[in-house]
């Protein structure tokens, strides 16, 4: 079998969220036909491991089954030393039903008070798996270390990024030009090493 992804080949991108597609596509170098999970009324899986990779591997086999195509998946989220890891792998939950992430930051700053932490160390995680129908899957993982700042700061990005500030940086991840926040993110991270395995 050939593991490599091949220009103009269609990937199954395991999301109901459209708009991850721009990003991936661009990271991808836009040279795939990328058509989501949700396009092809396919039904998400539980995620119901306990990694980031874990879950990314479970997505994208959970796709590729049932689509009979090499499918992509990603798990990401943010990481707090202080609370042993936690948000984590239930990053997007901490932020409830109605995906309100400033909601979930308030949680996070809560838990540290409630502990009394001053540690402020944080990491984002993305884990990258593309599966092959009835094949392997292969799985790569990206990070970007930090500290967390509160009360959150800027307007750009999504999800936790107003509350991190990258080592050797100044400014959130919710201040930063895309531009600047791209040529640094776990995901951007994640997908070279991605593009390194699976493209020629």
């Amino acid at each position: 079998m050939n593991l490599k992804l091949i220009k103009g080949m269609r990937i199954i991108v395991a999301t109901h969220n459209a708009g991850k597609v721009p990003e991936i596509s661009a990271l991808l170098g836009g040279n795939y036909e990328l058509v989501t999970a949700g396009q092809l009324n396919l039904p998400e899986p539980d995620e119901t491991e306990s990694t980031f990779t874990g879950n990314a591997m479970l997505k994208a086999r959970h796709a590729a089954e049932l689509s009979g195509e090499v499918s992509l998946a990603d798990d990401s989220g943010l990481s707090v030393a202080a609370l042993d890891g936690a948000p984590g792998i239930f990053s997007a939950r901490w932020a409830g039903p109605g995906k309100d992430f400033a909601v979930a930051m308030k949680k996070v700053e809560e838990r540290l008070e409630e502990i009394g932490a001053t540690d402020r160390t944080a990491w984002f995680t993305s884990a990258l798996a593309v599966a092959w129908p009835d094949g392997p899957c292969v799985v790569v993982q990206g990070e970007v270390h930090g500290q967390l700042t509160f009360p959150p700061r800027g307007d750009r990005g999504f999800g936790y990024d107003p509350l991190f500030i990258p080592t050797g940086g100044d400014r959130t991840f919710g201040e930063m030009e895309p531009a600047a926040k791209d040529a640094i993110s776990h995901r951007t991270v994640a997908f070279a090493k991605l593009r390194a395995a699976l493209i020629d």
